[in-house]
């Protein structure tokens, strides 16, 4: 038993799909057996792993991603390209609310994922006024191309 779980943690700590670990997942192993003479510890860590892997693609697994509340500080003639480059990184602005200096916030939901170098392109688009902040709300689905691509990724670097 103790070669099946390290298998399984092997795999779990290599991911399936994507090649990220794998988090509060149950394995329940109900049969196995062993002979003194023909059973190797290398045999049992194997099927650990392959056992797991199959039992993860059959689930039909589904990626969750990190959604962020967003917060962002611009001047308020640049609300609209603020507020179109968020909706174009698959976000959603939920509302606006101005400040006494004449600034406005922008506030709304968007996958961390596609906020990486963020303030770079914030700070194009205000010419260096911008600023926001983050907050994880919670996770969601990945839409289905973005998973069928994280695979393929994933899928790639096994074949060499």
């Amino acid at each position: 038993m103790p070669a099946v779980e390290q298998g399984v943690r092997q795999a779990l700590a290599s991911g399936v799909i994507t090649g990220d670990a794998m988090n509060d997942v149950r394995v329940t192993v109900y049969d196995g057996k062993h002979h003194s003479v023909d059973s190797k510890e290398i045999a049992f860590i194997t099927a650990g792993r392959k056992a797991f892997v199959d039992a993860v693609l059959k689930a039909r697994p589904i990626v969750l991603e990190p959604i962020v509340n967003v917060e962002i500080t611009a001047p308020e003639h640049c609300i609209g390209d603020v507020t179109g480059d968020l909706s174009s990184r698959r976000g959603q602005v939920s509302g606006t609310r101005s400040e006494a200096s004449g600034a406005l916030y922008v506030l709304g939901q968007a996958p961390l994922a596609e906020l990486s170098n963020y303030q770079s392109r914030l700070n194009a688009m205000t010419g260096g006024h911008g600023r926001y902040t983050l907050a994880l709300s919670h996770y969601e689905p990945v839409p289905p191309q973005v998973q069928q691509n994280l695979m393929a990724q994933h899928k790639a670097p096994e074949a060499d």
